[in-house]
């Protein structure tokens, strides 16, 4: 007896803008943690210093990852989209 499989469709295909849109979402988002984790890291104390400091390294990795990608697709990010994002309530 044969299996037969069945194949999974996509609910929604998103359009390019909208992936440019999650894009910059991810990039902001990832910045604001950043800053959160610095501003932590200076008042942290015992073993919160390396937490804070390894929480550093790995938003600074994954913003980097995130300009490069921005960077090959030809997205500019600025302050006007990032205030006209804000408000469309988009971030």
């Amino acid at each position: 007896m044969e299996e037969e499989y069945i194949k999974e469709q996509k609910i929604k295909d998103i359009t390019k803008k909208e992936k440019e849109e999650e894009l910059i979402k991810s990039v902001l988002k990832t910045k604001a943690e950043l800053e959160i984790a610095r501003n932590n890291f200076e008042y942290a104390e015992d073993e919160l210093i390396d937490y804070y400091s390894y929480q550093i390294k790995a938003n600074q990795s994954k913003l980097d990852y995130l300009l490069g990608k921005a960077k090959k697709r030809g997205i500019i990010l600025n302050l006007e989209l990032k205030m006209e994002l804000k408000n469309k309530k988009v971030i």
